[in-house]
């Protein structure tokens, strides 16, 4: 039952991050040049690429260095541990609602990036698709693959400063 309730909250808080991001997407993308159109696009992508390397670093992190700061009284020590004994619904989160989103809003913003490209110097929308999601997809999976590994090496780092980070908003 625990499973089905946290799937439930999954799905609704993927639909509405999703409606807030593609929103503000289509409501901003088509509005601004080309040039912040790709700068909105590459902050999509590394988003979806830090959020990749918080989900890996939380699975693969060990709780020992938190108890010890929890034990010290080190304030955000305490939200580090509920990340940690949390981690299957962390990752989830961080990989799959925030990563998948911002890969399918990159796509969305790219159709957009090379619509535009394509009408400013008249190239064929075609070869514009074709390059635009080729370099969003490669740009991503080449991000993601590097960031997986430094997640590995540095899991300990990462979830102590996304656990500093998200403790100032439990205040």
């Amino acid at each position: 039952m625990k499973e089905k309730i946290w799937t439930l909250k999954i799905i609704i808080t993927a639909f509405i991050i999703s409606f807030v991001f593609s929103l503000s997407s289509e409501m901003i993308m088509p509005k601004v040049n080309i040039i912040i159109s790709i700068i909105i696009l590459v902050l999509f992508i590394i988003i979806g690429i830090i959020f990749d390397m918080i989900g890996v670093a939380v699975t693969t992190c060990d709780i020992k260095p938190f108890n010890s700061m929890n034990s010290k009284k080190i304030s955000h020590a305490s939200t580090a541990i509920k990340l940690i004994k949390n981690s299957a619904q962390v990752s989830s989160f961080c990989n799959d609602v925030i990563g998948d989103i911002c890969g399918i809003i990159s796509g969305s913003a790219g159709v957009i990036i090379s619509s535009g490209i394509s009408s400013a110097f008249n190239i064929n929308l075609l070869i514009t698709n074709l390059v635009t999601t080729s370099l969003i997809a490669s740009l991503t999976i080449g991000g993601k693959s590097l960031g997986k590994t430094t997640a590995l090496k540095n899991n300990t780092k990462i979830i102590n400063a996304f656990s500093k980070t998200i403790h100032i908003f439990y205040k």
